[in-house]
């Protein structure tokens, strides 16, 4: 595999996923979930399970794209989030028609609503955390490394979020607390492939310090390829059974990840080992 020979290939395929959801992102923006758009939160104590398709014959008629969850021992509390701001006879119109039919006690639930300051709040320190997180892998990779690695790796996280950004832009995936969550843990995640090849990089250049750059970093790669695939592919594997098995709650963190992890992988081999190559070569030039 000739990761250098071919990273324009990977450039092109990275850069049309991300035009297309940039295009689709400034068009139709994001689909936000209540923790950013504020609205209306319905929690009921139903007393037994009952079905999401269930639920959504009644509150389609009052919003079809309200997120329905359940909570509690035995999946028995009923938990309605929409970004309107339903009125008190709309919460109270659907809590009676779920007592209604599923015979369950219509006093037995409450409701909450939220404003969009929240939102911004939410954001705002999602952007900080996100900044702040990294400039430090920034300053400790080019302490550990060289400054060319650290500039690298972080180009690549940036493409990772690009691609995020992109998928969730394209797919209509409502954007909540858990996107962000699942951003800061991919970043983490995607460095540290990214690293590991990187320290394979710096280990072939002092063993064999006349070999071409090109051939540093294919080389590098193809050494480090079965333990990134098998470490992602493992990760991949949990999570996505968490995602066919889990919670409501729990697959809004599972999707971002599953996203994430593909994308951190990829990076990690196709963007970030041909950035630095490109850096290193440019520095050499230069110094000619």
């Amino acid at each position: 595999m000739n990761i250098i020979k071919n990273r324009k290939i990977f450039t092109v395929c990275s850069i049309v996923i991300i035009a297309v959801g940039l295009i689709m992102f400034f068009v139709k923006g994001f689909n936000y979930g209540i923790d950013f758009t504020g609205g209306t939160l319905i929690e009921i104590n139903t007393g037994k399970f009952i079905p999401v398709d269930e639920v959504r014959e009644i509150t389609d008629e009052y919003d079809k794209s309200a997120s329905i969850l359940h909570g509690g021992e035995n999946k028995s509390q009923l938990i309605i989030k929409s970004t309107l701001d339903f009125s008190n006879n709309t919460v109270t119109d659907i809590v009676n028609n779920l007592a209604e039919k599923y015979d369950i006690n219509n006093k037995d639930f409450q409701s909450e609503k939220f404003g969009p300051f929240m939102g911004k709040e939410i954001r705002n320190k999602a952007l900080l955390s996100i900044l702040i997180a990294t400039v430090l892998m920034l300053m400790y990779i080019s302490w550990r490394f060289e400054f060319d690695f650290g500039l690298a790796a972080i180009i690549a996280l940036l493409h990772d979020v690009l691609i995020m950004i992109a998928v969730y832009s394209i797919f209509r995936i409502p954007v909540n607390s858990s996107f962000i969550a699942a951003i800061l843990t991919i970043l983490g995640y995607s460095i540290n492939d990214t690293i590991v090849i990187f320290d394979r990089i710096r280990e072939e250049s002092k063993l064999y310090p006349k070999e071409s750059i090109e051939n540093l970093v294919n080389n590098s790669v193809k050494k480090s390829l079965t333990r990134t695939i098998n470490t992602s592919l493992t990760t991949l594997i949990a999570v996505i059974v968490l995602y066919i098995i889990g919670v409501e709650d729990i697959k809004v963190l599972a999707l971002p990840l599953i996203v994430g992890i593909i994308t951190g992988t990829y990076s990690s081999i196709f963007i970030a080992s041909p950035i630095w190559y490109k850096l290193k070569n440019r520095k050499i030039k230069t110094a000619k």
